[in-house]
């Protein structure tokens, strides 16, 4: 491949990946929101009680507005970034101010496309990797936000990691990616039942199981080490120095799963076997 062609595929995988960030957003915010109406529902259905009944919600309705005023944002103020910067950071109806996350998270993404594309080309490997690294920015996000990370995200992340191993999109081998996943998974639940036996309390939530089980099958066991050892180290600093600054919320705590999808993106970027070079593995 050329350098030019490299190059405009790369390019093309960024613009994309703005379309993507901000599609990204909308799942971030509203995913957790209609999970939470799920389990209602269902609760409502197993106590025998009858539905509420409510306007549709969910991925593509209803319109996105803003959260101060209602206003309906129009196509021209949802651009990728361009809207952001051109509104100034403000709503056009009231002029509360917008995130600088929405922007940010589109940014993000479209340089883990322009990566993935400029590093595998636009073949199947860049596709899986764009995808990869798209689902675990939502999952980090949603994580912070609300202390979950769905089955929605975390078991087709897991599933996909062992497809594109079994067609060998991925470097990684089908048994080393199925090993990854069950030690992935086993570590973390081994952790968890031991932290609760001693404490009598829960230490992590069942999703970060799947997400550490789900990073074994895209970069194989070999990887889990130090991966868990980077997520590890970066949570501790994040969560000192949030208790520094009160910044901690209510109970003390702070999520696992953004450390775990960092350290994810980490490899992704640096390659697995520069982080076990790094700890001497």
């Amino acid at each position: 491949m050329t350098l030019t062609l490299q190059g405009l595929e790369a390019s093309i995988a960024a613009v994309l990946g703005l379309l993507i960030g901000s599609f990204l957003n909308v799942v971030i915010y509203r995913l957790p929101k209609m999970l939470e109406r799920q389990w209602a529902a269902e609760c409502a259905e197993m106590a025998g009680k009858p539905p509420e009944t409510a306007a549709p919600f969910n991925l593509m309705v209803p319109r996105s507005r803003c959260p101060h005023c209602g206003h309906m944002i129009r196509w021209y103020e949802n651009v990728p970034v361009i809207s952001y910067l051109l509104l100034r950071g403000r709503c056009s109806a009231c002029k509360a101010a917008i995130s600088v996350r929405y922007p940010l998270v589109e940014v993000a993404t479209s340089g883990l496309f322009f990566f993935s594309v400029w590093q595998w080309g636009a073949t199947a490997t860049g596709a899986i990797w764009c995808a990869f690294a798209a689902t675990l920015l939502a999952l980090a996000l949603i994580d912070w936000d609300t202390t979950l990370l769905p089955d929605d995200l975390t078991l087709p992340l897991l599933w996909l990691g062992l497809v594109a191993s079994a067609l060998q999109w991925t470097p990684v081998g089908l048994h080393a990616s199925l090993w990854g996943a069950v030690a992935g998974y086993l570590s973390l639940w081994s952790v968890y039942w031991l932290f609760k036996l001693v404490t009598g309390k829960e230490g992590m939530g069942y999703g970060d199981f799947k997400l550490f089980a789900a990073l074994g099958a895209w970069f194989g066991w070999q990887a889990l080490i130090p991966m868990i050892l980077l997520a590890s180290i970066i949570g501790a600093i994040v969560g000192i120095a949030m208790k520094f600054s009160t910044g901690l919320r209510e109970g003390g705590y702070v999520p696992f799963g953004p450390f775990l999808a960092g350290a994810g993106l980490t490899a992704l970027i640096l390659g697995p076997t520069a982080l076990r070079q790094a700890i001497g593995l």
